[in-house]
C-alpha cells in the first residue's frame, strides 16, 4: 500500500499558487502538491499529468513543503560551475608562477601542475583536471609543426634532384653493387 501524502498543512498555500502562478514551474509545483492530497492521485499519477518524472515530481513536492510554501526569489537559474575547487580568480593566482616560467622560455609540466593543485587542495586529483585549469585560462598545447613555416618546397625538390650529382661517384652507384675482384 502507496504512504499517505504528506503536507496536508501547505494545500492551502498551494492552491493560492496554482492561481497566482506566473511560471510553469510554479503551476507544476503547486499541483504537484495539491493533486496527491485533494484528489488523492499517486506520485506517478501526478507526474504524468504535471508532465515530469516521479522523482522531479517528489522534489518539487518536497521543496514547497520545506519551504513553507514561499517562493525562492534568490535562486539562481542552471549552468555554471557548481562543482569548482576554486574561484577563477584562486585558480589565476594558481597559475601565475607556472605561466611566468613558461612566458620565459621555460616548459609548461603539467604534472608538476597537477601535483601543486594536489597539495593546495589536499587531496589527489585527475591529471584532466589540470589541463581543465590549463584551457580555462587561455593555455595550449604547443606541437612542433610538420615543416618549417619559412620552408621553400620548390627550392627543396630542387635540391633533392641535382644533389646526387654533387656526391663522390663511389656513393653514387645506388643500387649497391658488390665489390668485383
Amino acid at each position: 500500500m502507496a504512504r499517505t501524502a504528506r503536507g496536508i498543512e501547505m494545500v492551502e498555500k498551494a492552491r493560492e499558487l496554482l492561481s497566482k502562478a506566473r511560471t510553469a514551474d510554479e503551476l507544476r509545483q503547486a499541483q504537484a502538491v495539491v493533486l496527491p492530497l485533494e484528489f488523492g492521485f499517486s506520485i506517478e499519477q501526478t507526474a504524468a499529468i504535471i508532465g515530469v518524472s516521479k522523482g522531479w515530481a517528489s522534489q518539487l513536492r518536497t521543496q514547497f513543503i520545506r519551504s513553507g510554501g514561499k517562493k525562492d526569489e534568490k535562486k539562481l537559474p542552471h549552468g555554471g560551475r557548481r562543482r569548482e575547487n576554486m574561484s577563477s580568480e584562486e585558480e589565476g593566482a594558481f597559475l601565475a608562477p607556472f605561466l611566468e616560467k613558461a612566458a620565459k622560455g621555460g616548459i609548461l609540466v603539467v604534472g608538476e601542475i597537477k601535483q601543486e593543485l594536489d597539495k593546495l587542495l589536499g587531496r589527489s586529483t585527475a591529471l584532466a583536471s589540470a589541463y581543465n585549469l590549463l584551457h580555462r585560462h587561455g593555455w595550449r598545447k604547443l606541437a612542433p609543426d610538420k615543416r618549417h613555416p619559412k620552408a621553400d618546397r620548390e627550392l627543396q625538390d630542387e635540391w633533392k634532384k641535382n644533389s646526387r650529382s654533387l656526391l663522390p661517384k663511389s656513393t653514387r652507384s645506388g643500387k649497391g653493387k658488390g665489390r668485383s675482384g
